[in-house]
């Protein structure tokens, strides 16, 4: 057994990166809104939107299994 081999592979550590950056654009986009209570555009509609893709993108990245080229 190789000790030194890492859980993921590169794919896997972009598309996590992928996935936070989503993460923090989202809540991002959440505190820039300047409507009351964050009930705009931005707080209600937009920004739960790209944090639900970032968290999908976060699954997507834990679960992807590349393909073993022989």
């Amino acid at each position: 057994m190789n000790m030194n081999k890492l859980p993921f592979g590169k794919r896997n550590y972009q598309l996590m990166i992928l996935g936070v950056v989503l993460l923090a654009l989202g809540f991002g986009i959440m505190s820039m809104d300047t409507d009351p209570y964050g009930f705009g555009f931005m707080g209600i509609t937009l920004s739960p939107i790209i944090v639900m893709a970032g968290f999908i993108v976060e699954i997507i990245a834990i679960l992807y299994s590349p393909k073993e080229e022989k």
